[in-house]
């Protein structure tokens, strides 16, 4: 009979995981997760009441979890571990649009519109927007029949899927570009706004003294047929969170300008009063290793 102790428990629960581990990959990352735990667990000393709370957080945020409601990616954003894998595997090497987190309010199936087309549903005090640009390849040639699929929260701070009064799939749409690439929505203007901090995600922040804000951004999924798919967000230019973001996703080059417009043609062409806030934005997708 072996005696479990502090000095082998390590080597000994890394033997019983690794060496019936058929997968190479599974085997390599369960236990390195069990090195580095252990590691943790005896570099801080953890008690036994340290090491309930941490079980019952850990309940609480699969309980805080719902079809509408991803509390643990909501955890995995605010400790930064959503950004670090996007980053391991998107590199961009200067060339594309960078990538950036999905968050925790993705949903599936979003109506599908015309270009140009409004995904307001619900207007509230925001300022109207139109964001047009382009979807090009790395040499710049444009993408004809990508699908944008983007959503934002609506002017009051929230998504609609955080608030019961507000129509399904406001502010959310999929969009196809044209002949030339070209892309262009009705939107409002997006406003910083706070992440849910009322689960165990808010009890973190607010142990470690963070606020919950996030700069104003829409989200985007770029994809096109021989492409990689992007999952990216624009950023407001000039947004007092850009350089503390509760789940640190901004990168400078995501950063969009908006301008105030005058130009009353465009905002006939797109059934707006002037003057209209006005962003351009292109994106650019690196072709996908499966295709090469």
């Amino acid at each position: 009979m072996r005696d479990f102790t502090i000095d082998n428990l390590t080597e000994i629960v890394l033997e019983e995981y690794g060496s019936g581990a058929k997968d190479p990959r599974y085997k390599q990352v369960i236990t390195s997760l069990i090195r580095h735990l252990h590691a943790f667990v005896k570099d801080v000393e953890l008690t036994e009441e340290e090491w309930f709370k941490a079980i019952m957080f850990l309940t609480r945020t699969g309980q805080t979890c719902d079809d509408k409601r991803q509390e643990f990616i909501l955890l995995s954003d605010t400790l930064g571990v959503s950004m670090l894998v996007d980053a391991i595997n998107h590199p961009k090497s200067g060339k594309g649009t960078e990538s950036t987190v999905l968050g925790p309010f993705y949903v599936k199936g979003a109506p599908e519109y015309e270009n140009g087309a409004s995904i307001i549903k619900q207007q509230y005090a925001g300022e109207v927007a139109l964001v047009q640009g382009k979807v090009t390849d790395p040499d710049g040639a444009p993408i004809t029949g990508a699908k944008l699929d983007v959503w934002q929260t609506a002017a009051n701070g929230y998504y609609d899927v955080q608030d019961p009064t507000m129509p399904e799939d406001n502010m959310r749409g999929i969009f196809t570009t044209d002949a030339d690439g070209n892309y262009a929505f009705v939107t409002e203007k997006p406003l910083s706004y706070s992440i849910p901090t009322d689960g165990p995600v808010g009890d973190l922040l607010r142990a470690s003294d963070r606020h919950g804000m996030r700069p104003a951004h829409i989200h985007f999924i770029v994809s096109a047929d021989g492409y990689e798919s992007l999952t990216t967000h624009v950023f407001s230019d000039g947004d007092e969170y850009l350089d503390s973001d509760a789940v640190f996703a901004t990168k400078s080059s995501l950063i969009g300008q908006y301008t105030k417009s005058e130009d009353a043609d465009l905002a006939a062409r797109y059934n707006l009063s002037v003057p209209f806030s006005h962003l351009q934005f292109d994106m650019g997708l690196m072709p996908s290793t499966l295709s090469s």
